[in-house]
Formats: structure tokens, C-alpha cells, sequence
């Protein structure tokens, strides 16, 4: 559960002394909170600049008549291919100290830091520090351990830095962080320390707050620097979701073990290994980083985006051996395995949509999760298979048509994985709102998935394991085609992703998802040697696909629906999503083209026309529905929305397509949208509006970003094996620039 508030005591403050006086001493944080008055707050922001790249991040602060310059690097262990630190729950946060004048100095960067976050769980009370130092393979690391016993998820976090030979590391074990704080100031003001008292602090009473501090002093000669390093770790070992039913371990325990006891040498871990960590990080990053075609809006948006796979109310678990049931375990030679061999990860939807793994979403983020952990991705899929074939026949109530039905059907892919206040992966489709039983886009997008997770990972024994499921769930589709023309039909009200946006009849998006995924199953039957089902979805491909062409294509673009509505004919932003799935896997032109590649770029260049220029000035993305008249279609609370993860998909379909110019335009929309105009850096929202108006911060969908990437890499492969392959298609819009001049020096205004 998100706690959306500034927790005032978790600071870094800074100690300058010269001849043995303190000469400045200031808290880096702008906040004039009504608590610790006696620390020395609002620092003026004109002198602190910020710059991200996850997972690293840089805080600049040039103390105002002082000479002296502060770079506080933020880094966590958030590397590709990498299933063990990844896992870990640490930062660390190196302080590089420039001292430009001539006078040397003493300075002193001094941790704050809260036990627990001042809300409904510390009231009780019984929370204590104390201090620790470890020495380790001749590396020493002192510092907080702040212990939070408070059941059922009880952890210790661990404040702690380096000491060298160079260094200093003091301590005050406890402080109340509600007073005025003037002991604490006065300490460090004193001498640039902490007194460094001995022992555990008493446990705190009920409604009390307790606070501990970490401080490490160096020397700063003339116009010289000096290098101070922290961490922070959190060792909540066992978790139990909201039902309190079942006990999880985390899948750092694997590594760093179950008792709880862990914080000083995960602290000591990441103190030691961060320079190995920035080296992995800066070999993963640097290709993208180096690429002078791309411009920097891009660069921030591929890694900064990556926020939510850690921030998403993140869970990566161990699998128990008994919580796999043998008779589905049995068709899945390689599912216990995976889940035991990689754990078993679990991201919200949204911090304020609260269910693990929504479907429907991770459609669209999947991607970063299947490009740098493929592991984890193959995990999930897995667990979504489990759970497709299982069944909860409990009767409840849908909110949208008061209906009551099942909570889950045998052979359909759920909503999502669980709400983390019941008890996920036991109990799954939180959602309340639709029956998802007789939503149209779940089993495609499984389907879809697959067979792309076995395109980019070439895992033979999961597109095995998987056929029989992609067999089950696309029978369960069969019946979405009522007059069996090998096309299904939605059922008229809100049925796919866009849940508040009526569909009815044939529809672009789903209907292009379906067929998608009936070529998809051609492949895959090839594969798995299964000539009758090969035969049989060959067979609906080529009706569907004639059906889909009649229906829907009307020269320009593929309508919306079928419906008698007005809104039947608006263009839709993401009317391309099977094809855009088709080329990830390597499929999609050629002998494997579903749509008609001229129909696909003139509807992509319809979008571009109708979508983004014409809406907003062609600065905010792809508004989801456009009227043929130019006015976005208002028929519905979604359909005048952008959705950042759509608009990017969106893009990388263009970029699949040649039209290279039009996609880096369209997402770029979006960023400046999110990242500079609204301010919501690292909380990027599902929706927004022309207005002002954003929904749903902190959202699954923009990890969709990573499409634009493979999109790029399969066409510089294309472009290297066959030269010839890309150029002079002539089917770009703007103007023959790549993606950096396109920004440069737009040819329209943005």
C-alpha cells in the first residue's frame, strides 16, 4: 500500500569545518516541515540538480559560499541477466565531495533516518536500533540496524557506510524525529560527529517515533576531493499477503538467508560490490547512450520507464515445494524448474489498481520483463498457465452489468494474479468491475505472448509446455465467432483492455489480436508437428482474414467496430496491436503476412495524421479514438484518453514498419507530456488528457517502451543482413531523417 507523503526525518544533511569550526551546516532538502525546527532546513533549490538514469541517479548540490560541490550517486542492483543481485533490497549512495577553494576542510554527510514510516503501523510501539559494524574480507562497514518488529511483516533496515582509512563513521543510536531535533543538531554542529553511544536503544513507546542517524566525516584538501560512501538495505525476509493465509520468502533469502538477521551483510554486499554493479550497468546502457541517432528523450525514457518493475508494489518470491499441484505440474516439464530455479515474480497494475500481473497490461510491458529477464517473464507465464486451468466457481456480483457469475472459468486466462490485501496466486481476478470470462483480447494476448517469449528466448521446452494451453484458451475463443466467418465479434459492451469503451460486433482490435494469434497458432502447430491443427487454424486465417478486410477496412483506415453507432468509424490509436505482436515474433510480412502491409502503413499514417497532429498540436501522443471529422471521439470515458504504454507501442509498430520519423514524433508526445509539462517523473500515469487531467499514477503499461527498443534492434538486424531489405520504401510522411534530426529540427511544430 502507497504511503504518498515525505517521511521529514529521512534526510542526508552536510558539516562543513575549517580550523576545527563548523562553518556550514545545512539539511539537503527543500522541505520547511514543522518538526526537527531546530535542523537547519529549506536549502534553495536553484543550487541542487537531478539527473536519472535507472536504476542510477545523480544529485548535484553546490553549496552557496562555500566552494564546495556535493554528487550524491544513487545506484541499485537492477541488472539485466542477473537473477541474483537483482533481488537484493539495497542502495547505496556514493557522496563525491569537491572542495574548489584553497582552505582545506572537514566534512561530515550525516543519514537520518525514521524506523518505520510514522503511520498506523509504528503506533504500537517496541521499535529499537542499534549499532553494528561488520568486517569482512578485510572491508569494514559500520553503522543502524532500525528494527521493526511489528507483525505480520515484520523487517529491519539497515543504515550503514563504508569506513576506510580515510574515514570516519559515527552514530546516535536513537532520536525522537517528531521533536525539535536539537540534540541531534547540536552534536554533529559540535564536531562534525555523532556521539556513537554503545548498546540498543530502549524500544519505543506506544505512539512514539523513533529515528537513528549514520555520519562519516573526511577530509577535503585545497582543491582536492574526498569520496563517502552509504547504503541502505531492508531485510523483511518472510512476507503474508492481506488474508494472512500463506508465508513467503523473498528471493534474496535464497542468498542472504531466512532469519531476518541479514541487513549488515546485505549492507556490506552492496558497499563492496557497487563498482561492479555501475560497470554492468554502464555495459548494458552504453550502446543505447552512444547511439548519436537517438535523441535524449529516448535514452531517459527507455531506462527511467524501468522504475516500475522495482516500484510497482513489487514481490519476487521463492516457490515452495508443495505449493505446485502435481496433475497440472505433470503436462509442464519445465514449469517446476522455472518457478524454483527463478522464483515467482508478481507487479501491480498500478500503485492505485491494486492486482498483481494484470493481463490485459502486461500485454504491453511484458516487454522489458522478456528483454532483460527473460527468466522472470517465462515465470509469469507459467503462473498465468496455472492459473488458466484452474477454476473458482464462487458466485459474485460484476459492478458494470450487476450480473453475478464465477470468479474464474476453467480455460480462460484470468485478469489478473490477485489483489496482495487477499491472498494472490491462490485466489485470482481481483477485478470486479467486468466478467473477463467473456473478455476477447485475454487468451489472444497469452497466445501472442508465447509465441513471442519463445521468438526472442528460443526455449523449445516452453513452447511445449504452452501448446496444449494455447489450444485450450483459443477453443475458448472459438465461440466469440458467432457466424462462424472465421472472425470473432465483441458482445457490446466493454469487453478488451479499454473497459469503459463499447465494442461491438467485428472490431479493429480485437479482431486484428485474433487473427494474429490464429497465424500465431499456424506457427506453433508447425512446430509441435501438429499437421490436422495446423490445417484447421489455416483454415480460419483465410476467412477471417477476408472477413476482417470486408468489414472493417474502409480505404484509409480499419473502422472501430461494426456497430450503427457513430463512433464505429473512429480510428483507433492501437488498431494495429496484432500486427505490431506479429513482427516482434518475426512474423508478419512476407509469407507469414495477415494484414496487408499497405493497408498497415497508410492506417499507421491515418493515426499519425488524425491521432497525434491533429490532436494537441501534435504534443501529447495519440489521443485512443479520432473522428474521421478531425474532433477526438468523446463516446466514452477512455476513448479522448492517451495512454502512455498504447502511444508507445504505437511507436514501435511505426518503427516495425519503416516509419521511423512518425513513431520517435508520436512517442515523443508522451515524455515531454509526462516527464517535463505534468512533473510526473517515475510516477508515469496509465492516462491523460488534453486537459491537465492524468489517471492512474505509477502504471504497468509505458514499460512498453522497451517495443520501440526491440523494434530497432530487428531493424538494424535486418538492415546488416540485408542491406538492400529497408531502403528506399518511400513510405515515410516526414521527412528521410533518423530519429535524433527528426527531433532536432522538426519540420512541424510540436
Amino acid at each position: 500500500m502507497y504511503q504518498h507523503r515525505t517521511v521529514i526525518a529521512d534526510q542526508f544533511t552536510v558539516c562543513l569545518r575549517r580550523e576545527g569550526k563548523t562553518v556550514y551546516q545545512q539539511v539537503l532538502s527543500v522541505e520547511r516541515p514543522s518538526v526537527l525546527r531546530s535542523w537547519n532546513w529549506g536549502l534553495c533549490g536553484y543550487f541542487a540538480f537531478y539527473h536519472a538514469l535507472y536504476p542510477r541517479a545523480w544529485t548535484v548540490y553546490q553549496l552557496p559560499g562555500q566552494n564546495v560541490t556535493l554528487t550524491c550517486r544513487q545506484i541499485t542492483p537492477i541488472l539485466p541477466h542477473d537473477y541474483q543481485d537483482s533481488s537484493l533490497p539495497v542502495g547505496v549512495f556514493v557522496w563525491d565531495v569537491e572542495n574548489e577553494g584553497d582552505e582545506a576542510l572537514d566534512v561530515s554527510i550525516m543519514f537520518s533516518m525514521r524506523n518505520g514510516l510514522g503511520v498506523g503501523d509504528d503506533a504500537p510501539g517496541g521499535l529499537w536500533n542499534e549499532p553494528f559494524c561488520l568486517e569482512h574480507d578485510g572491508e569494514t562497514v559500520q553503522g543502524l540496524l532500525l528494527h521493526h518488529p511489528t507483525p505480520p511483516n515484520p523487517y529491519t533496515m539497515a543504515v550503514a557506510a563504508r569506513l576506510t582509512a580515510d574515514t570516519t563513521v559515527t552514530h546516535i543510536t536513537a532520536f525522537d524525529p517528531d521533536s525539535t531535533g536539537q540534540q541531534v543538531w547540536q552534536d554533529l554542529l559540535q564536531d562534525g560527529q555523532l556521539d556513537s553511544p554503545a548498546g540498543q536503544s530502549t524500544p519505543s513507546q506506544k505512539g512514539v517515533g523513533i529515528a537513528g542517524a549514520v555520519c562519516v566525516t573526511g577530509k577535503l584538501p585545497p582543491r582536492g576531493q574526498c569520496r563517502l560512501e552509504f547504503s541502505l538495505a531492508w531485510d523483511m525476509p518472510r512476507i503474508m499477503f492481506g488474508a494472512k493465509g500463506q508465508v513467503y520468502y523473498r528471493r534474496y533469502t535464497r542468498f542472504f538467508g531466512r532469519d531476518g538477521n541479514a541487513a549488515p551483510a546485505l549492507s556490506h554486499y552492496a558497499l563492496c560490490r557497487y563498482v561492479d554493479w555501475e560497470e554492468k550497468i554502464s555495459a548494458w546502457q552504453s550502446p543505447v547512450l552512444d547511439d548519436r541517432s537517438l535523441p535524449a528523450w529516448y535514452k531517459s525514457a527507455l531506462f527511467n520507464e524501468l522504475y516500475f518493475l522495482a516500484d510497482g508494489g513489487t514481490v519476487w518470491l521463492e516457490v515452495p515445494e508443495d505449493s505446485l499441484p502435481d496433475e497440472l505440474v505433470g503436462t509442464m516439464c519445465q514449469l517446476r524448474p522455472i518457478l524454483q530455479e527463478y522464483g515467482r515474480f508478481g507487479y501491480l497494475e498500478g500503485q492505485e489498481y491494486r492486482m498483481y500481473n494484470t493481463y490485459d497490461v502486461h500485454f504491453y510491458a511484458s516487454f522489458a520483463l522478456v528483454m532483460l529477464w527473460p527468466k522472470l517473464e517465462l515465470s509469469l507465464q507459467y503462473d498465468m498457465a496455472l492459473a488458466t486451468l484452474r477454476e473458482d466457481l464462487t458466485r459474485r456480483q460484476y459492478l458494470m452489468s450487476g450480473e453475478m457469475a464465477p470468479v474464474k472459468r476453467r480455460n480462460v486466462i484470468p485478469h489478473d494474479i490477485g489483489d496482495p490485501d487477499d491472498e494472490p496466486w491462490l485466489r485470482v481476478n481481483a477485478y470486479v468491475v467486468h466478467d473477463t470470462a467473456d473478455w476477447k483480447d485475454l487468451n489472444l494476448k497469452f497466445v501472442l505472448q508465447v509465441y513471442r517469449d519463445y521468438h526472442l528466448t528460443g526455449d523449445q521446452g516452453f513452447l511445449r509446455d504452452m501448446w496444449p494451453v494455447c489450444l485450450a484458451v483459443m477453443e475458448s475463443e472459438m465461440k466469440f465467432d458467432k457466424d462462424q466467418d472465421g472472425l470473432i465479434e465483441n458482445g457490446g459492451y466493454a469487453d478488451q483492455t479499454y473497459d469503459g469503451w463499447i465494442t461491438t460486433g467485428p472490431s479493429a482490435y480485437c479482431g486484428g489480436l485474433w487473427l494474429a494469434a490464429v497465424a500465431v497458432m499456424v506457427q506453433m502447430a508447425v512446430l509441435c508437428g501438429a499437421k490436422d491443427v495446423q490445417d484447421k487454424f489455416s483454415s480460419i486465417l483465410r476467412r477471417g482474414q477476408e472477413a476482417y478486410e470486408r468489414l472493417l477496412w474502409n480505404g484509409r483506415y480499419y473502422n472501430y467496430d461494426c456497430s450503427p453507432q457513430p463512433q464505429s468509424c473512429s480510428i483507433m490509436s492501437d488498431q494495429c496491436a496484432g500486427q505490431w505482436f506479429l513482427r516482434a515474433s518475426g512474423l508478419g510480412e512476407g509469407d507469414t503476412e495477415v494484414f496487408p502491409t499497405r493497408h498497415v502503413v497508410c492506417a499507421l499514417q491515418t493515426i499519425f495524421e488524425f491521432n497525434v497532429r491533429a490532436f494537441a498540436g501534435g504534443a501529447m501522443g495519440a489521443v485512443n479514438g479520432m473522428q474521421p471529422h478531425g474532433v477526438p471521439d468523446r463516446s466514452s470515458v477512455q476513448s479522448d484518453e492517451v495512454w502512455v504504454g498504447v502511444v508507445y507501442g504505437l511507436a514501435a509498430t511505426m518503427i516495425q514498419e519503416g516509419l521511423t520519423w512518425e513513431g520517435f514524433q508520436t512517442a515523443e508526445g508522451c515524455y515531454r507530456t509526462v516527464w517535463e509539462r505534468l512533473g510526473l517523473a517515475f510516477q508515469t500515469p496509465e492516462a491523460y488528457c488534453q486537459q491537465r487531467v492524468f489517471r492512474s499514477l505509477a502504471y504497468m503499461r509505458p514499460l512498453s517502451i522497451w517495443a520501440m527498443q526491440l523494434a530497432l534492434q530487428q531493424q538494424q538486424h535486418k538492415k546488416t543482413s540485408k542491406p538492400e531489405a529497408q531502403e528506399g520504401r518511400g513510405l515515410s510522411t516526414g521527412p528521410n531523417l533518423g530519429p535524433k534530426e527528426a527531433t532536432a529540427n522538426p519540420k512541424e511544430p510540436l
